[in-house]
């Protein structure tokens, strides 16, 4: 993970999306146990209260959840979870977004669908 200060995405939410990529890639497998907010803040040199709100923006939407004087491990399901949360982001930012300036370029469905399917040759 490389935590970039200049982003404009907040350091929690960086450490939140690396360990979304780290259950997505199976570096991190469902019911396995995370880096603790310590470990990870003093890997990354940022504040562990940082890395502890990026945890728990997890723990709000299932993806980990906390064993009393264990630590964080991974939900059964997490990699679902992502999956979904990813794909209606990318529905609701990237493809409204797509669709929205294919309009302003008078361009169809048809058309974006043959761009679309050109790139992936």
């Amino acid at each position: 993970m490389i935590i970039n200060e200049a982003s404009l995405v907040p350091i929690f939410m960086q450490v939140a999306q690396w360990l979304e990529e780290e259950i997505l890639n199976e570096h991190i497998r469902e019911e396995e146990q995370v880096p603790s907010t310590n470990q990870l803040a003093a890997m990354y040199r940022i504040n562990p209260a940082t890395a502890r709100k990026g945890f728990d923006l997890l723990v709000d939407e299932g993806i980990l959840y906390k064993k009393r004087g264990i630590g964080m491990f991974v939900s059964d399901g997490a990699k679902e979870l992502i999956r979904k949360k990813s794909k209606d982001r990318f529905v609701n930012e990237t493809a409204r977004s797509l669709m929205a300036e294919a309009k302003k370029l008078g361009l169809t469905k048809k058309d974006v669908i043959s761009i679309i399917e050109e790139m992936e040759d």
